[in-house]
């Protein structure tokens, strides 16, 4: 141990997959996470950083490969950060995702709690349905490239053909680096903070085949170029209903602002899951996955149907109103909450769309709703609570304990922070009856979970 030191070549064999998609190894007890391994690979490693917690190290050589190494169906996985486990088969990959979930909750929370297999994405490629694309430009030649960063990078990787992504994303963006190159739009730079172009996302709708494009722009002002190639697009593409411009000015690696203008066609488009039909506007959010999403809204809808039905049900951090348009057919009332303004203007179309005469729409900040709900003397049966990666605000965690009689259903997409709030919500009265796992993101250490967590008594 004592001659371990950055650049020290080791021979390791990986124990198992850790969050964040590294190879755990093990040097007289030191933890060794290690980039770019599968469980049961024997690799010759470099040390990288090392301390007395924990080391780092990357792969010189695989001298013996796991059993679970597949060949890769992407040929940039290697140099793209979009998706790190695509050399794991897929079975292994949801075994490793189970057991993160349990030993994240189980060292967080304090306690074992029963979780799940992994519900399976209903499709492993051509999944995903937003897609965001950093915009780059070549030094010498000015050609405009899109893609994803290397792991760990800002290095732009140049994506010409994503396979989880539907094919006619990549005929769009390939078309649209070709164009702005045309009408000579810079794209942003981001040590010189300048330049016109920073990214371009599209939402796509796996109901209906169509997209809507968004140029985010280092701008506040409409340039009559990024217009122009609008139009291109469109006119090209019949599967394009919109396009929209994103100012973003801020020096953050914040995609996008909240300032969207329409400039072709519509801003939103439409999705269907089940017999519920949503609205999504370009700044509101929607799962990426809709196979999966649907999984996990049918989950959630039978907790509902076959133990609370009828029941006053408040669904928080609701986004388009989701969950609560799916479960409205077997509740009393659904109250969703939401901060986002364009997403609550979707919610409150959505309802009407769906005929849901007992959802109720409110905008503002969950805790803050939650506080109010509170004073007006307000309770629920049934609390659904969506966070983001950063979980339930300390705030909207403890109106959601006074708030709620019966039952929280939690639904995660980070276990560290899924396992933080089902400790609190344990230490206040609720008890997690298990953790269901569901693969949002195929061929990442990412994981979209749902806790059912009842009230003692």
């Amino acid at each position: 141990m004592a001659d371990l030191k950055n650049g020290s070549e080791i021979v390791l064999g990986i124990e198992k997959l850790v969050y964040e998609g590294y190879g755990l190894a093990r040097i007289d007890g030191l933890p060794v996470f290690v980039d770019g391994v599968c469980a049961g690979d024997v690799v010759n490693a470099k040390i990288i950083s090392v301390n007395k917690h924990y080391a780092r190290a990357g792969v010189v050589s695989i001298i013996e490969p796991s059993e679970h190494r597949v060949t890769p169906f992407c040929p940039l996985h290697k140099v793209c950060g979009g998706c790190g486990w695509q050399f794991i088969d897929y079975d292994f990959q949801l075994s490793q995702k189970r057991e993160i979930v349990f030993e994240t909750v189980s060292k967080i929370a304090g306690r074992e709690i029963e979780v799940y297999p992994v519900c399976p994405s209903p499709k492993i490629r051509e999944f995903r349905s937003k897609i965001q694309y950093p915009v780059s430009q070549t030094k010498v030649s000015k050609r405009i490239v899109a893609g994803y960063y290397k792991r760990g990078t800002h290095e732009l990787v140049n994506i010409k053909y994503c396979p989880i992504q539907p094919r006619i994303i990549d005929k769009i963006s390939e078309f649209i680096k070709i164009n702005a190159q045309e009408l000579s739009i810079s794209a942003y730079n981001e040590k010189k903070k300048s330049g016109e172009l920073r990214h371009v996302v599209f939402r796509y709708s796996v109901d209906r085949n169509e997209c809507i494009v968004i140029f985010v722009v280092n701008n506040s002002v409409l340039n009559p170029k990024i217009a122009a190639l609008a139009k291109k697009v469109a006119e090209e593409f019949a599967h394009v209903k919109g396009c929209c411009v994103n100012y973003n000015t801020a020096r953050t690696n914040v995609i996008m602002s909240e300032r969207t203008e329409c400039i072709l066609g519509d801003d939103f488009y439409f999705e269907k899951i089940g017999e519920v039909e949503y609205r999504i506007s370009a700044n509101s959010f929607f799962q990426v996955n809709v196979g999966t999403a649907k999984n996990i809204l049918d989950s959630v809808k039978e907790i509902i149907k076959t133990n609370f039905s009828d029941s006053r049900i408040l669904d928080a951090y609701s986004g388009v109103s989701s969950f609560g348009l799916y479960v409205k057919d077997h509740a009393k009332e659904v109250v969703s909450v939401e901060e986002s303004k364009a997403a609550s203007q979707d919610a409150v179309f959505n309802a009407e769309l769906n005929r849901a005469k007992n959802c109720v729409i409110l905008n503002g900040d969950a805790g803050k709703i939650f506080e109010k709900l509170i004073s007006d003397g307000e309770n629920f049966d049934v609390t659904i609570l969506d966070p983001p990666r950063k979980g339930c605000s300390e705030q909207s965690r403890k109106y959601a304990v006074q708030l709620t009689k019966k039952a929280i259903v939690y639904v995660s997409c980070n276990p560290s922070t899924l396992a933080r709030d089902i400790k609190y919500f344990e230490q206040n009265g609720f008890v997690a009856q298990y953790i269901k796992p569901f693969d949002m993101f195929c061929h990442s250490y990412h994981i979209e979970s749902l806790c059912l967590l009842l009230k003692k008594d």
